[in-house]
């Protein structure tokens, strides 16, 4: 059957990712089912760019051949949809650990808050999240901040072309962002709660766009499953 396996000579697969999985989890699960139904001991399998966790939403899967163009995929811009909780910060940015400091949000006005958004449009300085998977000195930063160590991390320049609040119902804003590759969304609602003098954290994430591909036309780790039993 490795012939007739259109999987080794390479495919782009849209995947919806769904919450609690990591993206590698997702790729090993694709990798593990596509071996099974082919009766192969290996294919190259990657994905085009890490959602967290806690984020659902779109993850594009290349295998075989196509993996060599994953770099391609990680380029193009991508959007997403999500909500920042102000009046509180955690060390994460994220609802990955607790709150470690509350602000009073009732100061907070519908026109400052969209004024403040245009801090975050253009190029900006950001700097990744401690609780991150870039590496340093060989170990991952989330690595370093669970053993509660403090690293310095240098902010770097990442392009945002639209941030847009679609909802404001304190404490909670509702937001779709379109940006460069490297923009980390955790740091914008950290920065942005900053930038009001006032605390905020990502407390919901999806990932809608890459590129021309859309979230809308991404399949479940189900439904690949079922294709392949259908071939």
């Amino acid at each position: 059957m490795q012939s007739d396996n259109p999987y080794l000579a390479g495919k782009v697969l849209l995947f919806d990712k769904p919450l609690n999985w990591t993206s590698f989890q997702l790729v090993n699960k694709v990798r593990w089912l596509i071996r099974q139904h082919y009766g192969i001991k290996k294919i190259k399998v990657g994905h085009a760019g890490t959602l967290d966790p806690l984020a659902t939403g779109l993850l594009i899967i290349c295998t075989g051949k196509e993996t060599k163009n994953i770099s391609t995929y990680q380029a193009q811009e991508k959007e997403y949809t999500g909500t920042i909780t102000l009046g509180a910060t955690t060390p994460s940015y994220d609802l990955e650990t607790e709150i470690d400091q509350t602000f009073p949000t009732d100061l907070l006005t519908e026109d400052l808050l969209i004024k403040t958004t245009e801090q975050f449009t253009g190029e900006i300085q950001q700097k990744p999240p401690i609780y991150s998977a870039i590496k340093k000195d060989g170990k991952r930063l989330y690595e370093l901040a669970r053993a509660g160590e403090t690293t310095e991390i240098s902010a770097r320049t990442v392009t945002v072309t639209n941030f847009d609040l679609t909802r404001i119902d304190l404490p909670e804003v509702d937001f779709k962002i379109n940006c460069s590759k490297g923009t980390y969304i955790r740091s914008m609602a950290n920065d942005f709660g900053a930038a009001l003098n006032n605390g905020g954290h990502l407390s919901a994430l999806r990932r809608t766009m890459i590129g021309g591909y859309d979230v809308e036309d991404a399949m479940s780790i189900e439904e690949f499953e079922k294709i392949l039993s259908e071939n």
